[in-house]
């Protein structure tokens, strides 16, 4: 008999999602909290949209946290190729070792 410890993610007594480590369990969590600040501030900003609209929005914006405060400093948008490369460096870094091929001095 395996033992495995599971880390939920629970919002208003739903669960959200598991994980299996609590580093990802709280970097969702701390997303989620992100995207219901970024909702509470649309609904607040009087703009015409419905709640499910500012959810998407909220959450769409808290995914997208490093590109909204590249904006915010640099008021430009992020280079695209910049962004690929960065996630393949952290799921590198997460996931697998690659076998990188060396050209011989």
């Amino acid at each position: 008999m395996a033992v495995e410890t599971k880390f939920v993610v629970v919002r208003k007594g739903e669960e959200k999602m598991t994980f299996a480590s609590k580093k990802e369990a709280d970097a969702h969590d701390k997303l989620l909290d992100l995207a219901e600040a970024f909702t509470d501030w649309l609904l607040q900003s009087g703009m015409q949209m419905d709640e499910t609209q500012a959810e998407n929005l909220g959450l769409y914006l808290a995914e997208q946290k490093e590109a909204v405060q590249h904006i915010l400093r640099t008021s430009k948008l992020p280079d695209l190729n910049a962004a690929t490369a960065t996630e393949k460096t952290e799921s590198d870094a997460e996931g697998s070792k690659k076998i990188r091929a060396v050209k011989a001095a």
